[in-house]
């Protein structure tokens, strides 16, 4: 019986990154799959981004995200909890218009914690032959910033989407050739000069994760949300949208990643580019006695 628990332990450690391939560093768009029970995943990451756009207080600059955090772990088979955001954000200040609230900003430069991000992801179908794998991803943003440093909106956000996801150049025992998945959902964010008001904006990404080997793949994607209004969005809601292309390798147990990132709306950051790493650990089940 012991031996049995310990080759079923380590067939979940080989399970648990033969997944790993397929999470989401360097790209926003949520895949399908669950990380193992027991097991837990977590990423952090260095992003440079050019000319970050803030309507609320009217700031554009150069932002830097020291230790983007995405932890995840697997609660059932077919359920995993995710904490996201990052320990703090840097801004130097290339210019400033008027503020539609009051700052508290000394010299051309500010920095301020992240609003976090806690939600769950369910898989509800898997994927077969000619159907992709369907699941959903709901949760709730955290008002963790101070609007006076320019950065956040220190705002309730919550959202909910679908996320469809299929593979395609399956070999027996062999990685996918290509991992394609995609989300669509509604955001709800409170109009933070309003009250009683919220925008609900249209979510979406699209992604892909291509393989070169046994240790790089090549992931590309285009993620964002849209306003829904037929006017403007109010400030702090409008609509943002990125295109990243970049490199996952795995080595010595990680996953590095790197990313090349370009804003395709009026809102969005200029160019940027994102560095990171992920470890999944393996997953620990009882012994039986």
């Amino acid at each position: 019986m012991f031996r049995r628990s310990i080759l079923a332990g380590f067939a979940f450690f080989v399970a648990s990154a033969v997944t790993a391939y397929t999470q989401q560093r360097p790209l926003l768009t949520d895949d399908i799959d669950i990380t193992p029970t027991g097991a837990f995943e977590v990423g952090a990451g260095v992003d440079f981004i050019q000319n970050a756009k803030f309507p609320l207080s009217g700031i554009r600059g150069d932002l830097t995200r020291v230790g983007d955090i995405r932890l995840k772990t697997g609660i059932s088979s077919n359920v995993e909890l995710q904490i996201e955001g990052t320990l703090q954000n840097f801004l130097a200040i290339n210019s400033q218009g008027p503020s539609a609230i009051p700052l508290s900003i000394t010299g051309n430069s500010s920095n301020d914690f992240d609003d976090f991000t806690i939600s769950t992801k369910v898989k509800l179908f898997n994927e077969t032959k000619n159907l992709p794998a369907v699941g959903i991803k709901f949760g709730f943003q955290m008002p963790n910033t101070d609007q006076a440093k320019g950065i956040g909106t220190n705002q309730i956000n919550i959202f909910s989407k679908v996320i469809v996801q299929k593979r395609f150049g399956k070999r027996p025992g062999k990685t996918p050739l290509a991992n394609i998945y995609g989300n669509l959902g509604l955001g709800i964010m409170n109009a933070p000069l309003a009250n009683f008001t919220q925008n609900d904006v249209l979510l979406y990404g699209l992604a892909g994760i291509f393989r070169l080997n046994d240790r790089i793949n090549i992931v590309s994607e285009v993620n964002g949300r849209l306003n829904t209004r037929s006017g403007s969005a109010p400030l702090g809601t409008e609509s943002i949208g990125q295109f990243r292309i970049g490199t996952q390798i795995k080595a010595s147990g990680l996953r590095f990643d790197t990313a090349a990132l370009f804003g395709l709306t009026r809102f969005s950051p200029r160019t940027g580019v994102v560095f990171g790493v992920t470890y999944v650990s393996p997953t620990f089940l009882p012994i039986a006695k």
